[in-house]
């Protein structure tokens, strides 16, 4: 049994804590949300879905990590805008032989970790297939467990990383690692890309969007800018074609809606700098158009302003 703690535990986050802690692991969850921890500390953690529907009790639940003391692994699964609040919270949670894995949307949150975490204790996680939401606080629900891959930041020991990708497995998860990070990380930049900021903006689930023509015209597109932009860094994707690859894997969980577009409907800031607005600043620092995600980036944060002052 491993001590596990999961800084920010939100939806994906609660299907972590839930398939871990019902694997017997010691699960420790932080999150912002006091309404999501009264409702864990009050009746356990409901995870329903791909997994089955179970309802598990966690060692604890709360808003800070004061009183978690040292673990064996620590999973920051915020937004990618938090991820510097939740690495400046970890130094207590620390041990010599401690993996801090940090799995964001987009690209850069790992560096930004490792001003606070020792590279040397740090990987890179990327998940998709999930299509994990809140339905209501204490309880998440998710479509798939299609990706889970992890790989070192810079200096982890192989012996610690497959550790602590033994954890995950002993709860259920398929993990894979990976030596190339950047091929890794940018596999998934490109689902996000084509999925978050077409969701966002049309309110389509992934299978919607797959069969709506218009939709993904725009969804392909953002996604095609992405694999421009990865090409231009030197990085290999390892995809015969990116596209169908995109097509495929959203085609596993059709019903799913990103969180991009359940954070604008909950009227939450979302991740759009991350994901398509990273494109878009990447593709300008490297000479590569990115028209579609442009559009796509400005009309996302007008809506995001919209909603924001409605209030939800």
């Amino acid at each position: 049994m491993a001590k596990v703690c999961i800084m920010g535990c939100g939806a994906m986050g609660s299907v972590y804590a839930g398939l871990m802690a019902a694997a017997g692991h010691e699960v420790h969850a932080v999150t912002p949300w006091q309404d999501h921890v009264d409702a864990i500390n009050a009746h356990g953690l409901r995870v329903s879905g791909f997994s089955g529907d179970r309802t598990v009790r966690l060692a604890s639940a709360s808003i800070h990590a004061n009183d978690v003391g040292p673990c064996d692994l620590v999973i920051i699964a915020t937004k990618a805008f938090d991820v510097e609040t939740a690495a400046r919270g970890v130094k207590p949670l620390m041990k010599s032989d401690t993996v801090v894995q940090t799995i964001q949307n987009g690209v850069g949150s790992a560096d930004r970790v490792a001003r606070y975490v020792d590279p040397a204790q740090l990987a890179v996680g990327v998940v998709g297939g999930y299509g994990a939401s809140l339905p209501e606080p204490g309880h998440a629900h998710h479509n798939g467990l299609a990706v889970t891959w992890f790989g070192a930041y810079a200096g982890l020991p192989q012996k610690d990383l497959e550790a602590s990708a033994e954890i995950w497995r002993s709860s259920g998860f398929e993990v894979a690692l990976h030596e190339d990070v950047s091929s890794m990380v940018w596999k998934k930049v490109i689902m996000n890309v084509a999925y978050s900021g077409t969701s966002g903006l049309t309110e389509l689930t992934i299978g919607q969007i797959i069969d709506h023509p218009e939709a993904w015209r725009i969804a392909s597109g953002c996604a095609q800018e992405a694999v421009d932009v990865s090409r231009k860094l030197g990085i290999e994707l390892g995809l015969p074609d990116p596209i169908a690859h995109v097509r495929e894997l959203g085609g596993k969980i059709p019903d799913a809606r990103p969180s991009m577009l359940l954070d604008l409907l909950a009227g939450r800031r979302c991740e759009v700098d991350a994901i398509n607005g990273a494109i878009v600043r990447i593709g300008g620092e490297r000479d590569v158009p990115t028209p579609i995600n442009d559009v796509v980036v400005a009309l996302i944060r007008a809506k995001e302003a919209g909603v924001v002052q409605r209030g939800g």
